[in-house]
């Protein structure tokens, strides 16, 4: 039983016909088989990269809490608590230093600012603004700290 030709092809031809494959086939090794120099063949693959190790996040590391992990959260811990301490030092700098200003210069403590002294003055209106001012760059820069955390986990 042969296969019957589609329309369109005549009977016999290379794509119908198996025989005729192989013999084309055939030909080809035989003509392969008498040159004197082997052909060079190029062998290529669709992949282009080395292969490469699977990749192991650094969030992964810091959830399993291995040794890298505590490094990459050492870090974080550690430029967190620089920066509160620089913040905590000069908030303390500026209310240390404001009764040594009051006493190396007198002539301040007898200054009235709408009938208050400016010490009091100073101590009751201007400290806390100080405080809310110091706290809102500290969370500016410990955002700022994460991020640049976040950014570097990821890029690993």
């Amino acid at each position: 039983m042969t296969p019957e030709p589609r329309p369109g092809r005549p009977a016999g031809s290379p794509r119908t016909d198996p025989a005729a494959r192989r013999t084309d086939a055939a030909r080809r090794m035989d003509a392969f088989r008498r040159s004197e120099t082997p052909r060079r063949v190029s062998v290529t693959s669709p992949r282009t990269a080395a292969a490469r190790r699977p990749r192991y996040p650094a969030t992964r590391e810091i959830d399993e809490q291995t040794r890298l992990g505590e490094v990459y959260m050492r870090s974080l811990l550690r430029t967190q608590f620089r920066l509160a301490l620089f913040v905590c030092t000069v908030l303390a700098c500026v209310v240390g230093g404001l009764p040594l200003l009051f006493l190396l210069i007198p002539e301040l403590r007898e200054v009235d600012v709408l009938g208050v002294s400016l010490p009091w003055a100073v101590l009751a209106g201007l400290i806390y603004p100080a405080f809310v001012i110091g706290a809102w760059l500290y969370v500016r820069q410990a955002e700022r700290n994460e991020r640049h955390f976040a950014e570097l986990v990821e890029r690993r």
